[in-house]
């Protein structure tokens, strides 16, 4: 993966979009193709890591793993591995992390809506 310049006018004004807009800040924690489905998984409880890719077949191991790593470096998730033969992690929600239930809702409603209205 190619190092972020640090100094650059994209990054700095990446920067500052995420300090002024919280719809960016948002997207910005939350956007992408499965960081949403990994936390509305995440809204029923505790799951391990072989209960999340059952419950998303279609992501990749290397794309779980990483997206579940971005979501706890934003303090979305906690990471508990269990000291057990075998060894196996749970994931669950963190208090930020459950406050986004009522956007994810907000999200379905309205796809169940809009599709409604192009069928």
């Amino acid at each position: 993966m190619t190092k972020v310049k640090e100094a650059s006018t994209n990054q700095l004004n990446k920067n500052r979009a995420l300090n002024v807009c919280p719809v960016t800040y948002t997207l910005g924690k939350i956007g992408g193709r499965w960081k949403p489905i990994i936390i509305y998984n995440l809204l029923g409880g505790t799951r391990r890591y072989s209960e999340l890719k059952r419950l998303i077949p279609a992501i990749t191991e290397k794309m779980l793993i990483q997206q579940l790593k971005q979501l706890e470096a934003d303090g979305l998730i906690l990471r508990k591995a269990l000291p057990v033969v075998p060894p196996f992690v749970e994931y669950s929600l963190t208090g930020s992390g459950r406050a986004l239930q009522k956007v994810l809702e907000a999200m379905v409603n309205w796809a169940n809506s809009e599709r409604e209205s192009v069928v």
